[in-house]
């Protein structure tokens, strides 16, 4: 069976989707490839590897990548994980099967010491939610 392939957007692609494809190669990577990109793709963020790594989650070729780079393509899931995003890609410019919003609040802009963790463990919590979700329809 060809694994289903998901795309995670954010503005920056600094963060959240990195932290979120991080995790579903991590959680799924034997029935899902996961992907990542950004409204405007700045740098990885610091904060978002060393959470990862702090979580045993491999950050190995995690890039900022521009929203382009897969406009055209299909995906069986794209998944928007800032409002500013989904006001930007009410349309995804491509093919998919499920078009779905996640508003998780970025980290960048929190002065809490734990944002990035806090982050990183809100989108886990919702990508169990999800994969459960997922095994039940197959």
């Amino acid at each position: 069976m060809a694994k289903q392939r998901v795309l995670f957007l954010c503005n920056a692609n600094s963060a959240r989707s990195l932290m979120a494809e991080a995790l579903l190669r991590h959680m799924a990577g034997q029935h899902f490839e996961a992907y990542s990109a950004g409204v405007e793709p700045d740098q990885p963020h610091r904060a978002t590897l060393e959470a990862l790594d702090r979580l045993g989650v491999k950050s190995d070729g995690l890039a900022s990548e521009p929203l382009e780079t897969y406009a055209g393509q299909y995906f069986d899931s794209v998944i928007i994980l800032c409002e500013k995003t989904q006001q930007q890609c009410r349309e995804w410019p491509g093919d998919a099967g499920e078009l779905l919003f996640w508003d998780i609040l970025d980290p960048r802009l929190s002065a809490r010491e734990d944002a990035y963790a806090q982050a990183l463990q809100e989108i886990r919590t919702r990508l169990q939610l999800w994969l459960n979700v997922k095994r039940r329809e197959t």
